[in-house]
């Protein structure tokens, strides 16, 4: 009898838990862990619908009409498909509108002003930065825009600094960012301060160490070293700056532009001064890089695009800058590029390691930094002759110096060696003949 009870009781445990595992497996899920999977799916369709091109104007207005740009832009700074099926920037706009983009690019603001003041190509968008845009204004170079074409204007952050364009009528923004030193965490001492411009006077560092070879910029730092203004016309501080550079010279490897990106991608030298965004670009390739904005203060820099005086085609530049100013548009080329997009928009779509990167400083950052004005004629005359001068001056690195001596002391020792031997010679000819007499 027992047995019995004990086998039923065992039957009935059996039963019971196979009809629990039975529910489980055929229950579905519950309803509201459906709703919130779709919620995220739905929410995640809806950012891709979001990021389409807006209506904000006639994109097909100048399509058949075999229009082609001119764009004259910095290197690196535009977002293109290199293959893996990135957003290329001026291939969209050809589909968009039909209108052919002729896109060609600058390493330095001085190599975009000479360019246009020698004339020659006409370009119809090009991209300065602050200070030089500035004085494009001041000497009639650039057109007055249409902002009625820009609709998409709406999107620039108006807490970016637009004093070079106080009315706002000749440019819109396109990027901006701060200055700062790359340096190589394998190629420097660790206990080395980092944090300030004095670094790179650093005879440490000697033939390791990139400047900018643009004047401005190369001013910038040694102005700031010094605690004076980037906008500094006091001809006596403007020549105190071009000393420090001087006394620098020795130690620079080479004074560059877009030629960063190989040297310090390969581990060429210890430390540059350069753009944050360009900085962070170099990091994802080199992880032995780091970036820092030394405390004295840095240059808060704005690119914006303008259209010249007598573009050929300008109310298709204007579509040109109201593409670029598309939400879908602006975050490609700053998610590329790694500057900081002044595009409201587009900023909502970065992720929050973006956001709080090197290319959106802190506060504190932007309290200290300065922004470029254009100076004004006597002393843009004499900031250039100082640079000549000091690019003329000296060789850029002493073991020339010690090269060139030691060149010097072997040929003398050559010479006085060969003179000593054909002295001997002659003497031994001479010995020779006495004893045939």
């Amino acid at each position: 009898m027992k047995k019995s009870l004990c086998l039923i009781l065992a039957l009935l445990i059996l039963l019971t838990a196979f009809g629990i595992y039975l529910y489980k497996w055929k229950s579905p899920t519950p309803p509201d862990e459906e709703i919130a999977d779709d919620t995220v799916e739905e929410g995640e369709e809806e950012e891709e619908v979001e990021l389409t091109y807006s209506d904000s104007v006639d994109w097909d207005k100048f399509r058949g009409q075999g229009i082609t740009i001119n764009v004259y832009n910095w290197g690196e700074y535009i977002s293109v498909d290199e293959g893996e099926d990135e957003f290329d920037t001026n291939r969209e706009f050809e589909k968009l509108t039909g209108i052919n983009v002729n896109y060609s690019t600058f390493a330095t603001n001085e190599e975009l002003y000479a360019k246009l003041k020698g004339g020659g190509t006409k370009y119809d968008i090009i991209v300065p930065s602050d200070y030089m845009l500035s004085r494009m204004i001041n000497e009639g170079m650039l057109e007055k825009l249409d902002l009625s074409n820009i609709p998409n204007v709406e999107y620039m952050d108006e807490t970016i600094d637009t004093s070079y364009d106080p009315t706002g009528e000749y440019s819109v923004p396109y990027m901006w960012g701060v200055v700062g030193i790359i340096y190589n965490t394998k190629m420097i001492d660790e206990n080395d301060d980092l944090e300030t411009w004095d670094i790179l006077w650093d005879a440490k560092y000697t033939g390791s160490i990139l400047m900018f070879s643009s004047p401005r910029d190369a001013f910038g730092v040694a102005e700031k070293k010094l605690g004076y203004s980037y906008n500094t016309e006091d001809p006596e501080e403007l020549a105190a700056a071009a000393e420090e550079l001087k006394r620098q010279k020795p130690l620079v490897q080479a004074y560059v532009a877009d030629e960063v990106f190989d040297k310090m991608g390969g581990g060429e030298a210890a430390l540059a001064v350069y753009y944050a965004g360009d900085a962070i670009t170099m990091m994802e390739d080199n992880p032995d890089l780091g970036f820092v904005v030394p405390r004295e203060g840095t240059n808060i820099y704005t690119d914006a695009m303008c259209i010249p005086k007598d573009a050929p085609h300008k109310e298709a530049a204007e579509m040109y800058i109201n593409f670029m100013c598309e939400t879908k548009v602006a975050l490609a080329n700053c998610e590329y590029t790694c500057y900081s997009t002044p595009h409201t928009e587009a900023y909502k779509y970065l992720d929050e390691e973006t956001q709080t990167s090197y290319s959106y400083p802190d506060e504190e950052v932007k309290a200290k930094g300065e922004v470029y004005h254009a100076l004004s004629d006597p002393a843009s005359k004499i900031l250039d002759e100082h640079w000549t001068d000091i690019m003329s001056s000296g060789n850029s690195s002493p073991w020339t110096v010690v090269i060139f001596i030691f060149v010097c002391v072997a040929a003398i020792v050559g010479i006085n060696v060969y003179k000593h031997f054909k002295k001997k010679k002659i003497e031994l000819e001479k010995v020779e003949n006495l004893h045939e007499e």
